[in-house]
C-alpha cells in the first residue's frame, strides 16, 4: 500500500486529501487510512462520517481482525454522481459518462468539429448531451460536470496554448458556453492532460506515482502528472513536446523553429513522406490535401502494423524520433512510467513502444539504477474523454489537486 504525504489536521484541504487516498486504495479501513496520512483516528472519523453523509463513501463489508474488532471497510460509492467527458476532435466527438471511479457507464459518438465554428459545435453538444442522458436514463441532476479535452485547450481561462489545428478554439470559450447551453458545471484541458488525468484516476493510481502520457492525434502533447496534479508550468503550456528541437538545422516549424518533433513525425509528417512514393500512394488509396491527413495517416499505419515495407520503413522513422524525444523526457524528468495514449496510436502504438522501450533502456542515463515502463494505454480518442471526466471528477472530489480553477460545490450535487 502506497503511503501519502502526511497532513496536518488544520488543513482546509484534508477532507479532500483522505478522499483521494480512498479513491487510490479502493477500499481501506479508518485504521490504514490515519496510517497514510498521519491524521488521529478521531480526525479520520470525523472525515470519514461527513464523506458518508455527502453520499461519497459507502461501509462496504469488514477487513482481516489484528486481534480486536474486525475494521469496517470503505469505498468510493460509485453510483452516486456521474462525470461526462467530451473529446473535441476533427474526426468525431466522443462523449462519455462515467461512474465516481472513472468507470465508463455510457458512451456517444457524432461526427467531429471539422471546420463548424465553436458556437454551432456547442449548441449541438449540448443536445446530445440530452440525447445521452435520456439513453442511460441519467438525470441531469446527478450529473456533477463536464470535462472537455481537445487540443489548444487549457484549464486557465484566458490561456492560450499554441496550437496549428486549434484555431478557433483556442480564444472560443468553451468552457461558459457549454455551462450556458447545459446549465452543468464545465471545466476544459487539453487532450494529453486528460489522458493521463484519465490513467490515474481510473488506474486509481496513488498521488506519490509520478509517470508521463504520450498523447498522439494530429500532434503531440505530454501530460506529466506528479504529486497527484497536472504539471502546468507559468504559462500552462507544459507538455508542448511536439516543439522539442531534435535537428538544430532540420525542417522549418509552422511555430517558428526548426526541425520539432512535430514536423519530423507526427502525421501529417509521415503522409507528406508516404505521398512522394507514388506507388505507395496509389496502393493505400491516399488521397493528399490538408482535410485527408487523418484517413491517410491511418492508411499507412494499418499498413505499417500488417508489416508492409515500406509504411513500415515511414512508421518507423518517426518512431526513432519519438523514442529520442521521450528519452529526453526521461532523462530531465527522471520518470520511471510512460503511457502512450490517443489515436494516432491505434493502428501502429506498439511499433512506437517497441522504439520507445529499445532507446531509454540502451541510452537512459539512469538504466543503471532503474528501469522505465513504457505501456500502451489506450490508443483511441476514448483515452481523451475518460480522462475529460476524470478532470471535473477530480474538481468535485479532490480540489486539493487542482491549481487554478475553484471546486465545484460537491454538496449541492444530489445524493443517487
Amino acid at each position: 500500500m502506497s503511503v501519502a504525504r502526511r497532513l496536518g489536521p488544520s488543513s482546509e484541504n484534508t477532507r479532500s486529501a483522505v478522499l483521494d487516498l480512498i479513491r487510490s486504495s479502493g477500499t481501506v479501513s479508518r485504521i490504514e487510512l490515519a496510517e497514510m496520512s498521519g491524521l488521529t483516528a478521531t480526525s479520520i472519523t470525523r472525515i470519514i462520517k461527513s464523506l458518508i453523509d455527502a453520499g461519497l463513501v459507502v461501509e462496504t463489508g469488514y477487513g482481516d481482525s489484528t486481534g480486536g474488532k474486525r475494521p469496517s471497510l470503505i469505498e468510493l460509492n460509485l453510483l452516486a454522481r456521474y462525470a461526462v467527458g467530451v473529446s473535441l476532435d476533427d474526426a468525431r466527438l466522443t462523449y462519455v459518462v462515467t461512474d465516481l471511479g472513472g468507470n465508463l457507464v455510457g458512451q456517444l459518438v457524432t461526427p467531429g468539429i471539422d471546420k463548424s465554428p465553436p458556437s454551432d459545435v456547442v449548441t449541438r453538444m449540448a443536445e446530445e448531451l440530452d440525447e445521452l442522458f435520456r439513453d442511460l436514463d441519467i438525470p441531469r441532476a446527478s450529473v456533477v460536470g463536464v470535462g472537455v479535452a481537445g487540443a489548444g485547450l487549457d484549464i486557465r481561462a484566458g490561456a492560450e496554448r499554441l496550437s496549428l489545428t486549434a484555431d478557433e478554439w483556442e480564444s472560443f470559450a468553451v468552457q461558459e458556453a457549454l455551462e450556458l447551453s447545459t446549465g452543468l458545471p464545465t471545466v476544459r484541458d487539453n487532450d494529453a492532460a486528460c489522458a493521463a488525468l484519465g490513467q490515474f484516476w481510473a488506474g486509481r493510481m496513488p498521488a506519490t506515482d509520478d509517470f508521463a502520457t504520450l498523447f498522439m492525434s494530429n500532434g503531440f502533447g505530454l501530460g506529466l502528472m506528479t504529486g497527484g496534479s497536472l504539471s502546468r508550468g507559468s504559462s500552462s503550456n507544459v507538455g508542448e513536446i511536439g516543439h522539442m528541437v531534435l535537428e538544430i538545422d532540420g525542417p522549418d516549424c509552422w511555430c517558428g523553429s526548426r526541425g520539432c518533433l512535430e514536423i519530423l513525425a507526427a502525421p501529417r509528417a509521415i503522409v507528406a513522406i508516404a505521398l512522394t512514393d507514388e506507388g505507395l500512394a496509389s496502393d493505400l488509396a491516399l488521397a493528399g490535401g490538408d482535410r485527408n491527413v487523418r484517413h491517410d495517416f491511418d492508411a499507412v499505419a494499418r499498413a505499417a502494423g500488417r508489416g508492409e515495407p515500406r509504411s513500415l520503413a515511414i512508421i518507423e522513422r518517426s518512431a526513432r524520433y519519438v523514442a529520442a524525444a521521450m528519452l529526453s523526457v526521461v532523462n530531465v524528468l527522471d520518470l520511471d512510467r510512460i503511457y502512450l495514449a490517443g489515436p494516432g496510436f491505434a493502428d501502429a502504438g506498439a511499433i512506437y513502444v517497441r522504439h520507445i522501450r529499445e532507446t531509454i533502456a540502451r541510452l537512459a542515463r539512469t538504466r543503471a539504477v532503474h528501469g522505465v515502463a513504457v505501456e500502451l494505454s489506450d490508443p483511441g480518442l476514448d483515452a481523451a474523454a475518460l480522462g475529460a471526466a476524470s478532470l471535473a471528477l477530480q474538481h468535485v472530489l479532490t480540489p486539493h489537486t487542482r491549481s487554478t480553477r475553484p471546486a465545484l460545490d460537491v454538496a449541492a450535487a444530489p445524493r443517487a
